[in-house]
């Protein structure tokens, strides 16, 4: 959309444009400023107009008459609003790409989560009405709020700087969206696709809560809305091609999340912009933006302001009326129009600090209430036990009646990064970065009390015996592993009841083992007949089953079931072997029995891996008992990270920043010691620095000494005069060339010669100061000298 030509303004040079220009317009500038804002804090660019925004504030407000005059059914544009100063600005110009040094800035989803958590929305009041105010995304930032035009404009701002063809789009939007009201959404933490640690498993009741919501048959309906498509919204627009974008999609940037451009939360759009030029949506908004094209190189589609040097200038006024002078044109009298740019962003450089996106939400926190759940965000070290999300499930939807908490950590020292309590089951998942004790992954428990119900998940690849999983009951433990050398995949011990008590020393008397089963996976190294593939020590009946692998020829596995000898109580004992201990099945009746000599090693080998078992099993039990007792005691005393290079908040590096700093100004002050240099020294250099002087050197040292400062004094002042001399014969010729150009002079010429003999004087003045100086303390420093030599013990005894 352009301006008509004939009301465009013709002008050539800058004094065509000053007289140009309507008396109104020069007035767009001395607005009532936001009082809140110190103006004397912005630079001149926010309290005033160049000459070339003066002129894009004229071009708009002439397409303003325009497009009032010819669609007066429509809603006005949203062109040029105020600044946080008072003054008009053009939208396009408020923007100010900008990349910064943050990885999480990079791509569009940081961008647009960083806005939507670090600004409190203003709504629009009336919310038909377009804001009368859009301040620059510097202001948003240090004030932490604005409206959704204010979301946009940093948002977009952003999005341009890393690369993004983005554009802030004006239009109408769903009641729930324009007021920030997500209590109808799903949230998006309990999507399916949100599994925490890759557990599902551990997740099931999550997971079975949102089956309960969804089927609970409950009105949810908002209330008819009386406004429904007149509530004004702005949000972002990202088209595809930069950046790997392959479609078109809307950033709400209320919240930070993507819709496709066809969903029927936004009803339609009345212009959008970016940094370099304003197009009018022309096509019909009747069923939303579900039947939009953005192809804004289509003129019947999308009017554009300004005209760039890759188009033709296309007028304002109705399709018929455009054709019908189309085809009346005459080719040969087109003269090419001239282009006109966007003014550059009258906004200061954006800067986000580290504390910002660390801190993120105004004052640290923020409360988000979806359907069924609420959202609490807190920034890093704002509470002591380093919580910095946490999600409440509920069963009804006021959000009374809670369900399931879910809570995130970060900076833990115990590596706590989310616990999730249960109140409906009484069970709590706990989830653990990388680097703690034991490797422990998760824990899944209802009371830290040993021996009870849990489970716990470890980092396999980081522990030695490759534990991937551990659950425990009162008279069962299973252990699971991963990509272990001797192929064990599966323990499951089976305990039975205490006969006796604790012992004295107040510990705990270890459950007795009734049964373990293990596991193994085939070692296709060996036969499958000799690999075993499950054991079974029973240890309440004393006998070992041994299960092999099945050939793959085969239907079943050969067995052998070994009954132990009750005459001797461990293995390294010898004891008598009889045939009858042993029973076996062999697949291939071809083949010939095991000897009773390799029955009998066996045996023996399988009672001393019992041994080792039950040895494993006690170290588990310990260690199941060890890692309780840290949580306990890590729940009581709650320890937070803090990095050796964040010198404000750790305690330490804080101490070892003053004591360097300490150290530096010492090192400072001895140094300017070090400056008071013995005087002396090259001069009793030329005399060998003998030990002693006698009375002929002495004389002649305190005569070399003074000598060398009289001439240091010379030479300085020799060079003060010289350039006092200097300045003073440059300026003659400089005036001598003013008084014979004069005649001919522009005024800039004029300007540059006053400018020049003002600095030219100042200079002479300084060298004819600092001559003075030098002169009236050349005595005196003469004077001192002589007087310290003759203090100086080395020269006091010969020249007294």
């Amino acid at each position: 959309m352009e301006v008509l030509p004939e009301v465009e303004p013709e002008m050539e040079g800058a004094e065509q444009e000053e007289a140009g220009e309507d008396e109104g317009l020069r007035d767009l500038q001395e607005l009532e400023p936001d009082p809140g804002v110190d103006q004397r804090e912005w630079p001149s660019s926010y309290r005033e107009n160049s000459s070339q925004e003066n002129l894009l504030l004229a071009m708009a407000e002439n397409v303003r008459c325009q497009y009032a005059h010819l669609y007066p059914d429509r809603r006005p544009l949203f062109l040029c609003p105020e600044n946080e100063c008072g003054v008009k600005k053009f939208v396009s110009t408020t923007l100010r790409p900008t990349l910064l040094p943050i990885p999480e800035l990079y791509h569009w989803q940081g961008c647009a989560s960083f806005v939507s958590d670090f600004l409190s929305l203003e709504l629009l009041d009336p919310p038909i009405d377009l804001p009368k105010q859009l301040r620059s995304p510097t202001w948003v930032l240090k004030t932490q709020r604005g409206s959704c035009f204010d979301f946009s404009t940093l948002l977009c701002s952003l999005l341009l700087g890393a690369g993004y063809d983005a554009y802030c789009v004006s239009g109408y939007a769903v009641k729930e969206m324009c007021l920030l009201n997500q209590s109808h959404q799903e949230c998006p933490l309990l999507r399916p696709s949100i599994s925490v640690g890759g557990q599902p498993g551990i997740l099931t009741y999550i997971t079975h809560s949102q089956r309960r919501e969804r089927s609970g048959g409950e009105s949810e309906s908002p209330p008819p809305d009386p406004l429904y498509g007149l509530r004004i919204h702005c949000w972002v627009l990202v088209l595809p091609g930069n950046r790997e974008v392959p479609d078109s999609f809307f950033i709400e940037p209320l919240t930070g999340q993507s819709y496709p451009t066809t969903s029927n939360q936004f009803l339609g759009i009345e212009c959008i912009w970016n940094q370099q030029n304003y197009w009018v949506n022309m096509q019909d908004c009747r069923f939303g933006c579900a039947e939009m094209t953005y192809d804004l190189g289509d003129p019947v589609k999308w009017e554009y302001l300004l005209c760039s040097s890759m188009c033709q200038s296309l007028l304002l006024v109705p399709d018929t009326k455009r054709q019908h002078e189309t085809e009346d044109e005459d080719e040969e009298e087109v003269q090419e129009q001239k282009v006109f740019h966007m003014p550059p962003s009258w906004v200061m450089k954006i800067h986000i600090s580290r504390e910002d996106m660390e801190n993120r939400c105004p004052g640290g926190r923020k409360l988000i209430r979806y359907r069924k759940a609420t959202v609490e965000m807190f920034a890093p070290y704002l509470l002591k036990n380093g919580l910095v999300r946490k999600l409440t499930t509920y069963d009804d939807l006021d959000c009374t009646q809670a369900n399931t908490v879910t809570e995130w950590y970060r900076h833990r020292h115990d590596q706590l990064q989310q616990r999730e309590p249960n109140k409906a089951s009484s069970v709590t998942l706990e989830q653990f970065n990388p680097g703690r004790s034991y490797a422990l992954k998760s824990h899944r428990y209802v009371t830290l009390l040993s021996e009870t119900e849990r489970q716990m998940d470890f980092y396999s690849h980081a522990r030695p015996d490759s534990l991937a999983r551990r659950v425990e009951t009162p008279c069962e433990m299973t252990e699971t592993f991963d990509s272990r050398p001797d192929f064990l995949y599966y323990r499951h011990v089976v305990f039975s009841k205490r006969v006796g008590t604790n012992s004295p020393g107040g510990t705990p008397e270890q459950r007795p083992v009734q049964k373990v089963v293990e596991r193994f996976h085939r070692d296709r190294s060996k036969p499958a007949a000799q690999d075993v593939a499950e054991r079974v020590f029973l240890l309440s009946e004393d006998r070992i089953q041994v299960t092999y692998h099945r050939e793959e020829d085969r239907i079943i596995p050969a067995w052998q079931d070994f009954v132990k000898p009750h005459n001797v109580g461990t293995s390294q004992i010898p004891h008598a072997f009889t045939p009858q201990m042993v029973s076996t099945f062999q697949v291939d009746p071809s083949e010939k029995p095991c000897k009773n000599l390799l029955l009998y090693e066996t045996l023996m080998a399988l009672m001393k891996e019992e041994e080792n078992v039950l040895i494993r099993i006690r170290e588990s039990e310990n260690e199941v008992r060890a890692i309780l007792a840290a949580r306990e005691q890590e729940e009581s005393t709650i320890e937070l990270q803090i990095s050796i290079y964040d010198t404000a908040r750790n305690e330490k590096a804080g101490h070892h920043r003053e004591e360097l700093e300490r150290t530096a100004e010492e090192e400072r002050l001895r140094r300017e010691e070090e400056k008071e240099l013995d005087v002396l020294a090259p001069f009793l250099a030329r005399h060998g620095d003998p030990e002693s002087l006698t009375r002929e050197q002495a004389l002649q040292i305190r005569a070399d000494c003074l000598s060398h400062l009289k001439q240091r004094l010379i030479s300085r002042a020799n060079r003060i005069q010289s350039c006092f001399e200097k300045e003073t014969q440059e300026l003659q010729q400089k005036q001598l060339w003013y008084q014979k150009n004069e005649p001919t002079m522009t005024k800039d010429d004029e300007d540059s010669y006053l400018s020049y003999c003002s600095d030219a004087l100042f200079r002479i003045e300084v060298l004819k100061l600092r001559l003075s100086r030098h002169k009236d303390g050349a005595a005196q420093r003469y004077l001192a000298l002589d007087e310290r030599l003759k203090q100086d013990p080395r020269l006091a005894l010969h020249l007294s």
